[in-house]
C-alpha cells in the first residue's frame, strides 16, 4: 500500500510532514510518495536528521496558496504539491492521499482531478467529532453549503461506510440534523430528506438535535454544509473553552494538587477532545480516499492522518460506497 503525502500543506510543513512520512513508513509498514520540492524536502530532511532512503519524492515546484481560489488548483495551480499529488491518485501511483492544506483546494482538486465515485453527485466534507460515549462522522462539514434531499441521502450512505468499514461499526445509527425530532419539523430540505431516509439502505433513526449531539446516540450525522460547519466550529470553541477551563481548575499549588486525585479522567477527557488522535477528516465521495489533515497538524495528528488512510484503503470503503450507490441507481 502507498499514500501520497503533500509535503508542503499545512502551518508545520514540510518538517511535521516528514516526520510523520518516517514514522508511519516504521510503524505502519506503508510505502510513502512525498509531493513536493525535492530539494526542499531533501534539505529539511538533513537538517532534522530524518532518512529518506526509502522514501519515494514526487517533485512539484509550488505550493498551493491557501488564500487562493479553490478552483485555481485545475488551473494556475497544477504545478503545486496538492495538485501534483491528487493527480498521481488519479492515475494510480499510490492508493490514498493525506494534506494539511487548502480545504477548498483540496475539495475541489478531488473532485476535479481524482473524480468522485460513479453516481456521487457531490463529495462531502467530514468531521469525528467527540460526545460522551464515543465519536460520530458529521456531513457534510462545509463544502456543500446548498445541498438538495438526494444528495443528503448520499451523504448518509457514504458516512454509514465508513463508520462500517473504517470504525468496524456493523449497523452505524444515522440522524438528521434537525430543529425537532417529529418528521415535519425543518425546511423542506430536512423534510424530503426525512422521507427519502426512510427508504435508504442505512440505518436511519430519525432527526437529531444538536443539543443531542454530545449525548452520543449517533454514528452519522448529516445536514447540509451551512449547518454543519457551525456545528463543527461550535464544537472547536467549545473544546477550546474546555481546555482552557481545565488548565484554570487546576494550575495553583492546590490545583496541582487536586488534578493528581483525577488525574487518568482527565487524560482520557482531553484525548477524546483531541484532534491529533482522529488524524483528519476524509473527503467522501472522491474515487480514492483523501484525508484532510488540520492545518496546525504537527508530526502525531499527521502521523494519525496516515494511519487513517490507511484504515479506509484496508477497510475497502470506496467499494462499499460504489456498491451502495449503484444499487441504489438500480433500483431508480
Amino acid at each position: 500500500m502507498k499514500i501520497i503525502i503533500d509535503a508542503f500543506g499545512g502551518d508545520n510543513a514540510p518538517a511535521e510532514v516528514i516526520r510523520a512520512s518516517r514514522q508511519a513508513k516504521d510503524e505502519l509498514g506503508v510505502d510513502i510518495l512525498l509531493s513536493g520540492d525535492e530539494g526542499v524536502i531533501r534539505k529539511c530532511a538533513g537538517q532534522i536528521g530524518v532518512d529518506l532512503a526509502d522514501i519515494e519524492l514526487l517533485h512539484a515546484p509550488e505550493i498551493f496558496d491557501i488564500h487562493a481560489q479553490p478552483v485555481t488548483i485545475v488551473k494556475e495551480g497544477r504545478q503545486t504539491s496538492l495538485a501534483v499529488g491528487l493527480q498521481a491518485l488519479h492515475d494510480g501511483r499510490g492508493d490514498a492521499f493525506v494534506s494539511a492544506g487548502s480545504s477548498g483546494g483540496l475539495v475541489t482538486g478531488a473532485t476535479l482531478i481524482t473524480k468522485r465515485i460513479k453516481g456521487i453527485k457531490r463529495p462531502a466534507m467530514t468531521a469525528m467529532l467527540p460526545t460522551a460515549r464515543n465519536r460520530f462522522i458529521l456531513l457534510d462539514a462545509g463544502a456543500n453549503v446548498e445541498c438538495r434531499p438526494e444528495m443528503l441521502v448520499q451523504f448518509a450512505v457514504m458516512g454509514s461506510a465508513y463508520m462500517k468499514c473504517v470504525k468496524g461499526i456493523a449497523n452505524p445509527k444515522v440522524g438528521l440534523l434537525n430543529v425537532g425530532a417529529e418528521e415535519t419539523k425543518g425546511r423542506e430540505l430536512e423534510i424530503q430528506t426525512y422521507r427519502m431516509l426512510q427508504d435508504a439502505p442505512v440505518n436511519f433513526v430519525g432527526n437529531a438535535e444538536a443539543r443531542e449531539l454530545p449525548e452520543g446516540g449517533y454514528d452519522v450525522i448529516v445536514c447540509d454544509g451551512f449547518a454543519g460547519n457551525m456545528v463543527l466550529k461550535l464544537y472547536e470553541g467549545m473544546g477550546a473553552m474546555f481546555r482552557d477551563k481545565l488548565n484554570d481548575w487546576f494550575s495553583g499549588f492546590s490545583g496541582k494538587l487536586s488534578a493528581l486525585l483525577v488525574y487518568g479522567k482527565i487524560k482520557t477527557f482531553r484525548k477524546l477532545m483531541d484532534y491529533k488522535e482522529e488524524g483528519g477528516g476524509i473527503i467522501l465521495g472522491a474515487a480514492s480516499p483523501v484525508i484532510k489533515a488540520h492545518g496546525s497538524s504537527d508530526a502525531k495528528a499527521f502521523f494519525n492522518a496516515i494511519r487513517q488512510a490507511k484504515l479506509c484503503v484496508e477497510g475497502n470503503m470506496i467499494n462499499e460506497i460504489a456498491k451502495t450507490i449503484a444499487e441504489m441507481e438500480g433500483k431508480t
